[in-house]
């Protein structure tokens, strides 16, 4: 499996990869605090070791894709942190934004995405964007399996984060 994610790695280090709200949410709240990583509900799943892996996954990629739906929702996540660390993070993802590619897909073109109604608009949005053009990089199990299953390069961060995906 390791080598299978590394050559999709490669194949899209320079296309692109569309980064997920929660793996986005760990990024900014690994930014403020890894401690809080445990502390907060919404990445209470994640370990700062999984942080450092994932700013490493990050700059990796020349490019990093995202939508303002999953912007939106990691917004509303980190304003769930208490101050200081949510004006700290929201300025890490402004800061971030200024360096990402952000396209936005039209509500009406998500909700004609075949299973709209499983995945609601944020999802269907990345499954839209991600068709042919970039590589989705998530630790939603039930997206992962149905883009595989639609033949749409993903990475389920959950299997990765154990066993890394470089050469020792």
């Amino acid at each position: 499996m390791i080598d299978y994610i590394r050559k999709l790695f490669g194949k899209y280090k320079r296309k692109g990869v569309i980064v997920d709200t929660n793996i986005l949410l760990l990024l900014f709240v690994g930014s403020v605090n890894k401690k809080r990583i445990y502390k907060f509900n919404r990445t209470e799943q994640f370990s700062p070791k999984d942080y450092d892996f994932l700013v490493e996954i990050i700059s990796y990629f020349s490019k990093i894709v995202v939508t303002p739906n999953i912007l939106t929702e990691v917004s509303n996540f980190i304003n769930q942190l208490s101050e200081p660390e949510r004006s700290q993070a929201l300025e890490y993802l402004a800061k971030a934004l200024t360096k990402w590619d952000e396209f936005y897909v039209e509500s009406s073109t998500a909700t004609q995405v075949d299973k709209f109604t499983k995945f609601g608009l944020t999802d269907s949005g990345i499954i839209s964007l991600a068709q042919g053009k970039y590589l989705v990089l998530t630790d939603d199990f039930k997206l992962a399996n149905y883009l595989e299953k639609i033949e749409i390069d993903t990475v389920n961060f959950n299997h990765i984060r154990v066993s890394g995906w470089k050469e020792n």
